[in-house]
């Protein structure tokens, strides 16, 4: 089976509605390549190692978190902009890409595959435009949280207990993927015990602390592997494609 590039497009724009979000880039096509499409890789990040993965495994498309252009680069086309282009171009691949409207799908993107993962639904969310989830949880305290996601993500979390009882128990738990450690102060105004997100910037540490909220940062691109694959997939099963998610391993 195939569809026009067009066609899958349009359906990837129809799930994930790019157009409710303020982004820091443009979602949707990036690079154009073959009018029909056969068979889509999915992948976090459009890297080289992804690209040249996708040619090896004959994809007509390429559907990532995380395109190629973003607000304010360099917009000159030298160095690893000119590989990936190259490989992409040279092969005739198409590249789709969709950051917020991919972490914020309420049953496909980041942030609820995320929560499917560790076991958690959300009940809420919070957050500059919402993209913060929240919901349930029973742990004894934030240490044996860190475990729990350390395990079920296979890498070790980073993670920072509230001064006081270091097994105050967690009733509420808040996350959201990637670099969202801009919006802890967000999850304790919503009512979390424990924040989890990929990443941890220095105030952080001492928010925790005074607070009386955890954080944990399990990993940007840990957080952030299960959302790319999961609208992949369900757009190629709607179209009869074939689908392969292609992991490039990543210790951020």
């Amino acid at each position: 089976m195939s569809i026009s590039r067009t066609e899958l497009l349009q359906a990837f724009d129809g799930l994930l509605q790019p157009e409710r979000f303020k982004d820091y880039g443009p979602n949707g096509l990036q690079v154009e390549g073959k009018a029909e499409v056969t068979r889509i890789v999915s992948g976090v990040t459009a890297s080289l190692a992804l690209i040249d993965a996708a040619i090896a495994a004959g994809a007509d498309a390429v559907f990532v978190h995380h395109g190629l252009f973003w607000r304010g680069q360099d917009g000159r086309v030298t160095g690893w902009m000119k590989q990936r282009l190259q490989r992409l171009l040279g092969h005739d691949i198409n590249l789709f890409a969709y950051h917020l409207p991919l972490d914020a799908h309420p049953q496909w993107g980041n942030n609820a595959q995320l929560g499917r993962v560790l076991g958690f639904s959300a009940d809420a969310q919070f957050g500059e435009q919402a993209l913060g989830c929240i919901g349930a949880a029973a742990f004894s305290g934030v240490p044996a949280l860190a475990e729990h996601v350390s395990q079920l993500l296979g890498r070790p979390a980073t993670w920072v207990a509230p001064d006081g009882p270091a097994q105050r128990p967690v009733r509420r738990v808040a996350w959201c993927t990637g670099g969202a450690q801009g919006y802890f102060e967000s999850a304790i105004a919503a009512g979390a015990d424990v924040f989890i997100t990929g990443e941890i910037s220095e105030p952080q540490a001492h928010l925790a602390r005074e607070s009386g909220v955890g954080f944990i940062a399990a990993g940007h691109h840990a957080t952030e592997r299960y959302g790319a694959p999961a609208v992949a997939a369900q757009v190629a099963a709607q179209f009869g494609l074939e689908h392969q998610f292609i992991e490039i391993p990543n210790p951020a």
